[in-house]
């Protein structure tokens, strides 16, 4: 079963921090501490396919995760698994009854937020009583962000819980007791040379009234390549993308003040490559499904050695290389760096990169109007005059779908399908703004 999930993942081997997880998890329970991007999510997922049991009809695994984002990325790493076991993620920010009639028919893995999977126990909704794996994901995230009260009550309500796992890109302290680990076997790779990412870094130097000339200029040079630009604020984030629009480069935003829509929507022309650059605070740091950064930006300093490391950590995941840019002034060093970086020169006279080949189609039918996404290239070829390479990455969610379209296509495309039915419906279709 393994391997077909690895054939499925599209994974030919697995690293040497998942090798062990998958080999400590069968014996005891395991916190697992390793790098942001080492391939953790694998690392607790594949032991799963050992444990669950296809006769019993009620919740057998609770995943805890610090962020809405982190349990969509989770649930879509499991369905691709193709174990045939029902997943189910629930987060604030998503319709409670939505999850509630999930919850009917219940999911043998269960992923949330601890504050909406608390509100689920208090409410009944599912049983806890064949709950026999709990997994603890980025939980020094989870305690950072005050989830100790949630996670305690929901720990105390599993009765049958056999084994637990713990992840983290921290080392901690101490484990609290309301984990309930016992004599558990860690794994420590956050010192590992083969999970430590192959990133250069770099340091442009800037005046402070500069500043956004030459993050400007920077992203220029770097071209159309993904890219993450930091900042620690979201008034910020927000201030900076005005003044990028205003010279005419396209990006999208990410912060925890955006609607959850509008996080999802953005997040997901990230990954599709409609859009190459995403300004954001550090929010997506950590347990984001942004694969494949090449560069990340830190347009204003991490207060903290451990932020700086989670921030590059969103590049030069599993095997490939990265770089991470500081701007700083002249008289600029953070304490937690021993030496400053290479500098990199920028050109005097930037020229702004090709818009990305790919642009971003909505469709207003999901999941649960029985669409998948051999419908929607279907449509998009039959009707839409589209060839296979006219068509990238395509996200079907609950009601609403999304696919990646030939930039110089798409316009055609929506002319010719809009008047069209999908599963004899016809649904709202657009390029997405």
């Amino acid at each position: 079963m393994i391997k077909q999930a690895l054939l499925n993942l599209k994974i030919n081997a697995l690293n040497e921090m998942q090798q062990t997880a998958l080999s400590a998890a069968k014996k005891s329970d395991v916190i697992l501490l390793s790098p942001t991007g080492s391939g953790k999510t694998l690392g607790f997922l594949l032991p799963l396919l050992s444990l669950l049991d296809s006769t019993i009809p009620t919740v057998q695994v609770l995943i805890l995760v610090p962020s809405r984002e982190l349990a969509l990325q989770i649930e879509q790493v499991f369905r691709t698994m193709g174990s045939g076991f029902k997943v189910n993620c629930c987060y604030g920010g998503h319709p409670v009854k939505t999850e509630v009639n999930n919850l009917s028919q219940p999911p043998a893995v269960l992923i949330g937020t601890p504050g909406r999977i608390a509100h689920h126990l208090r409410k009944g909704n599912f049983s806890t009583a064949t709950i026999h794996t709990l997994i603890l994901d980025e939980f020094d995230k989870s305690l950072e962000f005050g989830f100790q009260e949630e996670m305690t009550y929901i720990i105390r309500q599993l009765p049958s819980v056999k084994k637990r796992m713990l992840t983290s890109a921290t080392k901690m302290k101490e484990i609290p007791d309301f984990t309930g680990m016992v004599k558990p076997a860690e794994l420590d790779y956050l010192n590992s040379a083969a999970s430590a990412p192959d990133i250069k870094q770099k340091m442009v130097i800037s005046e402070a009234a500069d500043k956004l000339d030459t993050l400007f200029a920077l992203i220029c040079k770097i071209g159309d390549q993904a890219t993450l630009v930091f900042c620690n604020h979201r008034e910020a984030v927000e201030r900076i993308s005005d003044l990028l629009w205003d010279r005419g480069l396209p990006h999208d935003i990410f912060h925890g003040g955006m609607e959850q829509e509008d996080r999802e929507r953005a997040l997901l022309k990230f990954r599709n490559g409609s859009h190459r650059l995403l300004i954001t605070t550090d929010l997506a740091s950590r347990g984001l499904d942004v694969p494949e950064i090449e560069h990340i930006v830190h347009y204003q300093l991490p207060h903290t050695e451990e932020a700086y490391l989670h921030r590059n950590g969103r590049t030069a995941r599993m095997h490939a290389k990265g770089t991470s840019y500081l701007i700083l002034n002249r008289d600029e060093k953070p304490d937690y760096l021993e030496e400053l970086p290479e500098t990199e020169e920028l050109p005097e006279n930037p020229v702004l990169p090709k818009p990305s080949p790919w642009a971003t189609l909505y469709i207003a039918a999901g999941k649960k109007d029985k669409v998948n996404k051999m419908d929607i290239v279907g449509l998009l070829c039959k009707k839409g005059g589209l060839g296979k390479d006219d068509i990238g990455l395509i996200e079907v969610l609950d009601r609403s779908s999304y696919a990646a379209v030939k930039r110089n296509s798409i316009e055609r495309a929506v002319q010719l399908i809009k008047a069209e039915k999908i599963k004899n419906r016809k649904v709202k279709i657009e390029i997405s703004k």
